[in-house]
């Protein structure tokens, strides 16, 4: 199976970390979880609705639309939280979704978990001068998180690979049961920090908001 991998890149000061992180990841949830499943029998079943909920960010000029779920939202709240606490204030870090389907194993061997598609969010952590540049940044940032919103979208509507619908019994390896009011693909969250920020983000921050001053 071919995993596909998708990289988004953002730029945000310190304590915009937190909130660009959840806008992207439940932005991808959203679109990766379904409502929950109720089997009549081996091969009959419905599916139950997914609530949604419009979150406006404090430190960005940003809404995003996250499942209603408060399950889920602790459990990526606690990931993102433990990243945010990771990375320096003017650091670079990577935070990656996966989304995988367990192949069952005879014993004595663990079941295989085999990756289908991953998004990588990489973060760039900027120090700003002042709230003049602070205000800016806060438009500036709200504008890409929706672009990046909108390629979200595009990469998900493409008919690509799924994992198909699963009978009764293999339902836990393709889906996240554990919730109980929604059911996304099993998934996991990890991380990884880089020391310092490299010259050309920051300068490249810093030039976009001077020529936004001199407008």
């Amino acid at each position: 199976m071919n995993c596909r991998s998708e990289v988004l890149e953002v730029t945000v000061e310190a304590r915009q970390v937190e909130e660009a992180m959840l806008a992207l990841l439940h932005t991808i949830l959203l679109h990766r979880s379904s409502g929950k499943f109720h089997y009549k029998k081996e091969g009959t079943y419905s599916i139950g609705t997914v609530g949604t909920l419009d979150i406006d960010c404090d430190f960005i000029d940003f809404t995003f639309v996250r499942v209603s779920s408060e399950e889920l939202d602790r459990v990526i709240r606690k990931a993102v939280s433990e990243f945010k606490d990771a990375l320096s204030s003017d650091g670079m870090g990577q935070i990656s979704l996966e989304f995988y389907q367990k192949k069952k194993s005879r014993w004595p061997f663990s079941d295989e978990c085999i990756p289908w598609e991953v998004w990588s969010i990489k973060v760039n952590v900027v120090n700003l001068a002042n709230e003049q540049e602070r205000q800016i940044c806060r438009e500036k940032v709200g504008e890409k998180l929706g672009e990046k919103v909108i390629n979200v979208v595009e990469v998900i509507n493409r008919h690509e690979y799924l994992p198909k619908m699963p009978t009764q019994s293999d339902v836990d390896n393709v889906f996240d049961t554990s919730l109980k009011d929604v059911q996304p693909y099993l998934y996991k969250i990890t991380y990884q920090i880089t020391d310092s920020l490299g010259t050309s983000v920051s300068t490249t921050m810093r030039r976009l908001i001077k020529d936004t001053l001199a407008l």
